[in-house]
């Protein structure tokens, strides 16, 4: 079982973690911890992040007992099959699109068509959102697809790009600074604030990346 560690993140805030690599399995029994963390006595929130959980909760809540129940319910072993939608996300691949798509491939060994042929061959779940408003963390990226990110980061990637970075690959959802690898673009909205609900995607969501066009 992997190590894990529970301790106070702020006043009013507890951090449950597990040990690296993330994984679907870790992450479905971290969606059962959130599942019944949120009907303990006090919780006002409970956030799940990669390989992590968040809890926070007001006066009423008795810390200890907190500690105490997010560890048996990791021991628990109860894991949550989260069903989500399928979203397919078409993509215009290389060229203007995709800047860093001949990187991608000259680190991989593989031929720019052949990243392309297996990134939008995956299967991606979304883990969670975090960092800004509607970005998506995925597990799925084919292995022999990791590649790290790069060494001086952009300070304005364009919404939409999608990318690789390390071991996962995600979509920017609005112009920001980042470092990831980028290799095509959507014109997906990824995060639209007065739609309902606002993110397109959401944590146990299915993701397919659709070649719309390809440039070489």
């Amino acid at each position: 079982m992997p190590q894990c560690t529970v301790h106070r993140l702020a006043e009013q805030a507890l951090l449950y973690s597990v040990e690296p690599p993330a994984s679907l399995d870790v992450q479905r029994r971290i969606w059962a911890m959130a599942a019944r963390a949120a009907d303990w006595r006090g919780v006002v929130d409970v956030v799940p992040g990669m390989n992590n959980l968040t809890v926070t909760f007001d006066g009423t809540a008795d810390v200890a007992a907190l500690e105490r129940n997010l560890k048996l319910a990791w021991a628990s072993g109860e894991a949550r099959n989260a069903t989500g939608r399928l979203v397919e996300v078409p993509v215009r691949y290389g060229g203007e699109f995709g800047p860093d798509l001949a990187d991608v491939a000259a680190h991989t060994g593989l031929t720019p068509a052949e990243v392309v042929h297996r990134h939008a061959a995956g299967e991606y779940v979304v883990y969670f959102l975090g960092f800004q408003p509607g970005f998506t963390y995925m597990g799925g990226l084919a292995p022999e697809l990791a590649t790290p990110r790069r060494r001086e980061p952009r300070l304005a990637v364009p919404a939409g790009a999608v990318g690789i970075g390390g071991e996962q690959t995600g979509i920017y959802p609005a112009v920001l600074p980042g470092g990831w690898q980028l290799i095509g673009r959507t014109d997906a909205q990824l995060f639209v604030a007065d739609r309902d609900p606002p993110s397109l995607f959401a944590p146990g969501d299915t993701v397919r990346f659709v070649a719309e066009e390809i440039l070489l």
